[in-house]
């Protein structure tokens, strides 16, 4: 199933780096507590959802990229 982008440029690359950050920070800063590894799961979705430029939450909620 193919799905639209609903994420602008700018966004993905803040989440993918945003997503970077927190997984550094989950097994860097938090190494091998519970709370660490939810900021690095946590993070693995926010570099999924800036790689594929598809959010499903904004999905949900009606939001699309402007048409060109």
């Amino acid at each position: 199933m193919f799905y639209r982008k609903n994420l602008p440029g700018w966004e993905r690359a803040m989440r993918t780096i945003g997503g970077v950050v927190m997984i550094a920070y989950g097994f860097l800063g938090m190494p091998g507590t519970m709370a660490g590894y939810l900021i690095a799961a946590t993070g693995a979705v926010a570099i999924a959802t800036g790689f594929f430029g598809f959010c499903p939450m904004c999905a949900m909620v009606g939001r699309r990229l402007p048409s060109s």
